[in-house]
């Protein structure tokens, strides 16, 4: 049976993973959205009560029914590379796609619809609060006099986008910023903005967690670090990604966090403050994973490969007909 992955063509983080599947005689086929409907064909035939699907691409037919798991990447916007793109061709190649991808019975890292829901961060804030994890205190308010109240309890604050990258294209990371003590907030009525209470961190924590397998990097704070630079993204530091373990408190929360949210694949940023706690700032569904490896050695790219190259669940458990069962 075959392993897809659904991915941009410049994801060479994906191809990480693709050596490792080649290395084990996996079938793998790789598939942009984007080339819908040029270089990628689908068909689907629906009768007498049964379904029977192929995609064509790079010159290989692969039946639907055939799929073992789907990675889903990070794929293109479908038919975005089409002769004539247009909304409307989007939406179409969407539905066909990924509607007929929900009718087989393979296992997905992510699920498009846990990993639609598992990318707004406030529904991330509360997840983790119930499964128990470390949060700082945070706002997110359009009301300008909230946000002066929050700042007088919590002094020390950064703001950040409730949404994430900035949808230009390419997408741009904004970083979270510290936030001056004398902060005119009234702007904040023009937008949902977040603010959360500053941790002062000795460090930074990465836990890729594939399955129910942790890999934890820390990234140590310099001693003499701008307090400015609060965004581990954009901060100048010597520091390496080290591996490290997971406390006793944090990864039960971990694993309950991905259960719930119905991941098979999670990126969890943490930072480590003086008393060694780990405080959760987000988890990203698709979160790169090469730069942690190439640092550390940790095995993720295999990891993966070997969630990916399992056998077919006997009874799917998701809603849609697919296990997205954290195993």
């Amino acid at each position: 049976m075959t392993v897809l992955i659904l991915t941009c063509e410049e994801d060479v983080t994906a191809d990480m993973v693709v050596v490792h599947l080649h290395a084990t005689g996996v079938p793998v086929v790789r598939v942009d959205p984007a080339d819908l409907t040029g270089g990628v064909s689908l068909s689907g035939e629906y009768v007498h009560g049964r379904f029977r699907g192929h995609l064509s691409a790079g010159g290989r037919l692969v039946s639907i029914g055939g799929l073992r798991s789907v990675w889903v990447r990070r794929p293109g916007v479908p038919a975005a590379r089409a002769a004539q793109p247009s909304a409307w061709l989007t939406e179409e190649a969407a539905q066909a796609l990924y509607g007929m991808l929900r009718g087989s019975d393979a296992r997905w890292m992510n699920h498009p619809d846990a990993a639609r829901r598992a990318r707004h961060k406030p529904w991330q804030l509360r997840l983790a609060q119930r499964c128990g994890l470390p949060v700082p205190a945070t706002l997110i308010t359009t009301f300008p006099r909230a946000a002066r109240e929050f700042a007088e309890r919590y002094p020390e604050l950064v703001v950040k986008p409730v949404s994430g990258a900035h949808p230009q294209d390419p997408p741009r990371a904004v970083p979270t910023s510290r936030v001056a003590p004398d902060t005119d907030f009234s702007a904040v009525a023009f937008g949902p903005t977040l603010l959360q209470r500053r941790i002062t961190k000795r460090a930074d924590i990465r836990l890729t967690v594939v399955g129910e397998r942790m890999l934890a990097a820390r990234k140590a704070t310099a001693e003499d670090a701008d307090p400015d630079d609060v965004d581990v993204r954009f901060a100048a530091s010597g520091s390496p990604w080290l591996p490290t373990d997971v406390p006793s408190r944090i990864a039960p929360g971990v694993l309950a966090y991905l259960r719930e949210a119905e991941l098979a694949y999670g990126a969890f940023d943490f930072v480590e403050d003086s008393d060694g706690t780990w405080w959760f700032l987000e988890c990203n569904q698709s979160g790169q994973f090469g730069f942690v490896e190439v640092e550390t050695g940790q095995p993720i790219a295999r990891t993966i490969a070997e969630w990916l190259a399992r056998p077919v669940p006997v009874q799917p458990s998701h809603v849609n007909g697919s296990d997205t069962r954290v195993r």
